[in-house]
């Protein structure tokens, strides 16, 4: 579980927002189901290089033991807002776990795709969606990610949501018939 500091804020004007990302740091929310929001300031560094320290697409289902001053809470990050030019984070949404159903989007990885017989053929592998969005039972239930074995697709053959081995503990919150990868002629 990785660790990240947050500190209390008070004020939600405008301009304490600005002079707390002058300085470098994150306004952000810590939100539970039932309470109302804490809002706080994540330190920017130690964002950034916890950031660095995940797989890409591994953020929505890292769970963080976020440090607040005198007490400590188990959360996910459920949403980041971009400035829309310059990508800078403007803002971080915390959700709090505990023992009631959270709704995550797991990563989606492919394997076997150098041995794919519909690639060694010329065609290319299509991944159409990247996560997997499903509804699970407290903290210790969120997988890691989700894999799936395209070796022995061929071109034009897909993999859909009802075909991947997902415990059944897990409410799969999309459609079983939607397509999660393929392998496309070129």
């Amino acid at each position: 579980m990785k660790k990240l500091t947050l500190s209390r804020r008070d004020s939600k004007k405008r301009s304490v927002l600005t002079s707390i990302r002058r300085k470098g740091d994150i306004p952000a929310v810590i939100y539970a189901s039932g309470k109302e929001g804490q809002a706080c300031t994540v330190s920017g560094a130690e964002f950034h290089a916890l950031l660095r320290g995940l797989k890409p697409g591994h953020l929505p289902t890292t769970q963080l033991e976020c440090h607040l001053e005198d007490k400590v809470v188990k959360a996910i990050v459920k949403d980041i807002h971009y400035h829309p030019t310059t990508y800078d984070i403007l803002h971080i949404d915390f959700f709090e776990l505990g023992d009631r159903p959270v709704r995550v989007k797991v990563p989606l990885q492919c394997t076997g795709a150098a041995d794919c017989v519909g690639i060694k053929l010329g065609g290319f592998l299509r991944q159409i969606h990247r996560h997997i969005k499903i509804e699970c039972e407290g903290i210790n239930a969120i997988p890691s990610h989700f894999s799936v074995d395209v070796s022995k697709l061929n071109i034009g053959q897909t993999v859909r949501v009802g075909e991947l081995s997902i415990d059944s503990a897990l409410k799969v919150l999309m459609k079983s018939a939607d397509v999660v990868a393929l392998i496309a002629k070129k």
